[in-house]
């Protein structure tokens, strides 16, 4: 750290200040999976239901932040790594104000999810692998990008030619293509709630 940069400590308010007043537990709930899998779409219905139960949320999605915080970076593993450390960063703020937070991001490597595990601590982390086959995700193909990958217009499409690892030990499984969306929302809520309560 630069002999200039004097960061705030013990003078600030605390996370459990924090959490007192919204009388809620910060958590970072990290959903990882294929683009197309249906991340985006369920981290949308938990924040609901989430809210509607009366609960701060912040939810923080790929294209979203890539439009603004992020919107200098590209698809290189080097920038891949520096999306997501940012994100993860901004992530154990508003967990540390008490907010449950929601990560919908593709986050491919185990190298890039342990290094957002690592900056927002082992027991806040809470990994969401949403399991559904590249041929499945490709059949969706919400935003058209499996077509246009598949024909060579996009390089380094994560499970084509830029590589996706499966989490090894996630704190839960959801699988889109034998689970409804509705089904997949209540599995995650019910999870989040056991974990905060």
């Amino acid at each position: 750290m630069a002999a200039n940069i004097h960061p705030l400590g013990n003078s600030t308010l605390g996370r459990k200040d924090k959490e007192s007043l919204l009388k809620q537990k910060g958590v970072v709930v990290w959903l990882t999976g294929l683009s197309g899998s249906g991340k985006s779409t369920i981290a949308q219905g938990v924040e609901q239901m989430l809210h509607n139960k009366g609960a701060i949320t912040k939810l923080l999605d790929g294209d979203n932040l890539r439009t603004g915080l992020n919107s200098n970076l590209g698809f290189s593993a080097k920038d891949r790594e520096e999306n997501i450390r940012r994100v993860a960063e901004v992530a154990k703020l508003f967990m540390e104000n008490g907010v449950i937070t929601i990560c919908s991001f593709v986050s491919p490597t185990i190298k890039i999810r342990t290094n957002a595990k690592r900056i927002i601590g082992d027991v806040d982390f809470m990994e969401v692998y949403v399991n559904t086959s590249f041929e499945e995700c490709a059949k969706r193909d919400v935003k058209g990008l499996y077509k246009k990958a598949l024909a060579g217009e996009i390089k380094n499409f994560t499970g084509l030619d830029a590589p996706f690892e499966s989490p090894s030990h996630p704190n839960l499984i959801i699988d889109t293509t034998n689970q409804s969306i509705d089904e997949s929302v209540d599995k995650l809520f019910n999870s989040i709630l056991e974990r905060i309560n």
